[in-house]
């Protein structure tokens, strides 16, 4: 029989609160016979057979599938510091991330805006074009720093930044000026 300190179930509470295997969520929770003690279950996907339950293993098997309960320590109402430091980095840096991304995606709409001007632009010269590559440049940096500091993957960052590249191409490409590099010479 369970102690009012020991996190031990009884099987009949404990068979009367399971679902059956069909229809069991990945993770469930239990309470114990003591108020103090949380138990935590979760089904292992392997046969086991039978029924019965180990005091001192913890471990509960019904209709074929192993149900492993492992004690949470007891719930004290106050954080620790750690966890209120985390707090506040996280706060910091979701502010940062958020400004970093934020000027990312407009140095982009820039970019992406004097290219579809260029395109619509009757008389375009191929001088224009210059400005637009300083405006890539600056874009491509923005890339680079919020990658570099963690708030977006480097492949979606290498996706964004050819992006832009293959726009800019296109319009090089639809109005002529487009002169693929020439491959150097094999010395000889």
């Amino acid at each position: 029989m369970a102690t009012a300190t020991s996190p031990l179930l009884s099987l009949s509470s404990l068979s009367a609160s399971l679902p059956s295997p069909s229809r069991a969520p990945a993770s469930l929770s239990l309470r114990a016979l003591a108020p103090q003690a949380r138990l935590s279950t979760s089904y292992a996907a392997f046969p086991i057979g039978g029924f019965g339950a180990s005091a001192s293993t913890g471990r509960l098997r019904r209709r074929g599938l192993q149900v492993v309960c492992a004690a949470e320590p007891p719930k004290t109402g106050r954080q620790p510091d750690s966890v209120k430091k985390r707090e506040r980095q996280n706060d910091r840096h979701r502010i940062r991330n958020h400004a970093r991304k934020a000027e990312m995606r407009t140095r982009m709409k820039k970019v992406f805006r004097a290219l579809e001007k260029l395109r619509k632009k009757a008389d375009a010269q191929p001088e224009e074009i210059i400005e637009i590559e300083k405006m890539i440049s600056e874009a491509y940096k923005a890339i680079d720093k919020t990658v570099k500091v963690g708030a977006m993957h480097r492949n979606t960052g290498d996706h964004r930044k050819s992006r832009l590249a293959r726009r800019k191409k296109a319009i090089e490409i639809i109005r002529g000026w487009y002169v693929p590099n020439a491959e150097p010479a094999a010395a000889a």
